[in-house]
């Protein structure tokens, strides 16, 4: 039996559902990933693929990784867990990846989190930002993040509504799934912390299109802020169902609210306060100007409005250097080498200067600092102090 057999079965047992676990020597210069090509959210994993091909061509022309050029291989897992799953295997061990990229769905990664420790393979997540993605009990962790951490984003938003309410009174709209279940004791736990008055928490579903029960309640509990835990197209639906009663609080939203919200809710959605870790909108420095250069000939954009999870691109972009400087530092392809690694990592970024990107109690390299506010102001999501809604 030849080793490209072997390597074969290996990976069909695997990808059928087998729980082979193998050490992590000789690994290939890849980096998988698992994003939502195809559905609603094919808009953040354009994003991500932009950040991540952008940082491996300038590395590949800079000599690559130890002498190989990196490569970016993607799988399709439109939201769904189970299909993550079988990527996350098929990446371990068909592709034999360094490393793995996570992407939108908090719901996903948190699913992959037995496959990457099988494999003890190196995973980043570069846009879902559950809070137990990189808290989940294991040791040794494989779950990194370059990305927003809920717990932190939680106390942002919590800060902010109180900051902006004029009721005293705020209110929470989370969707069902494992990103906004997770959010919710965050949100309690800051909002004991900080002192807020929340008025109630209403959950939804997926493509739900009518909401005005969940606000009505709202609106009776004298909630005059509402944070907002959700995709776009539930958010348009939501501004929507304010309109017919008319209900208009004051939104402060988790970064799920960036994509094509102001095209789907026009001028509804002005006045929106969303948190990111990044905005290409305006003027940048001379590095992340070259990149964004870079972005807009490649993708033949004519503005960096069509980058459409701002954050994504610029989250991912970082983590390829921070992952090729971990491969540099554990001076070989073998992963748990470079788990080790990547607590050693110095880098400066587009988003910020990671030093260091992670530590072994700190898994999270982008800090609570760092993060932005966006609003959205007639179609177009800006830094917040470009729009009226500052202050």
């Amino acid at each position: 039996m030849t080793s490209r057999t072997v390597r074969g079965l290996l990976a069909a047992a695997l990808v059928s559902g087998g729980t082979l676990s193998l050490s992590a020597h000789s690994s290939e210069p890849c980096i998988g990933a698992s994003l939502p090509i195809t559905g609603p959210t094919a808009w953040a994993a354009e994003s991500i693929r932009m950040g991540a091909e952008v940082a491996i061509a300038e590395i590949n022309a800079a000599g690559g990784v130890l002498g190989k050029p990196l490569s970016f291989v993607t799988y399709d897992d439109g939201g769904q867990p189970p299909r993550g799953v079988d990527n996350a295997r098929r990446i371990a061990e068909a592709d034999n990846c360094i490393a793995m990229f996570g992407g939108w769905h908090s719901g996903v990664a948190l699913a992959v989190v037995e496959p990457v420790h099988e494999a003890m393979m190196p995973y980043i997540a570069v846009i879902s930002a559950g809070t137990k993605i990189t808290e989940n009990g294991r040791d040794p962790n494989y779950m990194f993040r370059v990305s927003m951490f809920d717990r932190w984003q939680a106390l942002a938003l919590i800060r902010k509504s109180k900051e902006v309410t004029k009721s005293g009174v705020v209110g929470v709209m989370y969707e069902d799934t494992g990103w906004g279940q997770g959010a919710v004791p965050d949100l309690k736990a800051s909002a004991e912390a900080e002192g807020a008055t929340v008025g109630g928490m209403e959950s939804f579903k997926w493509e739900d299109r009518d909401m005005t029960a969940q606000l009505m309640r709202l609106r009776d509990a004298k909630v005059d802020t509402i944070i907002l835990y959700s995709r776009d197209l539930e958010a348009n639906q939501i501004l929507r169902s304010m309109q017919r009663i008319g209900y208009k609080p004051t939104i402060v939203s988790a970064w799920g609210n960036t994509g094509t919200l102001g095209e789907l809710a026009g001028d509804l959605a002005d006045g929106m306060i969303v948190l990111q870790t990044y905005s290409w909108m305006g003027d940048l420095a001379e590095q992340p100007k070259a990149v964004l250069d870079t972005i807009m000939k490649n993708y033949k954009l004519k503005s960096p409005d069509e980058i459409r999870h701002g954050s994504g691109a610029a989250n991912t972009y970082d983590a390829v250097y921070i992952l090729a400087e971990a491969i540099k530092k554990a001076g070989e392809y073998d992963r748990s080498k470079v788990r080790e690694a990547l607590y050693d990592v110095h880098h400066q970024g587009i988003v910020q200067n990671y030093s260091p990107a992670f530590e072994p109690g700190r898994h999270n390299a982008i800090l609570p600092e760092n993060y932005v506010w966006t609003a959205w102001h007639e179609g177009r999501i800006l830094p917040i102090e470009q729009t009226p809604y500052a202050n």
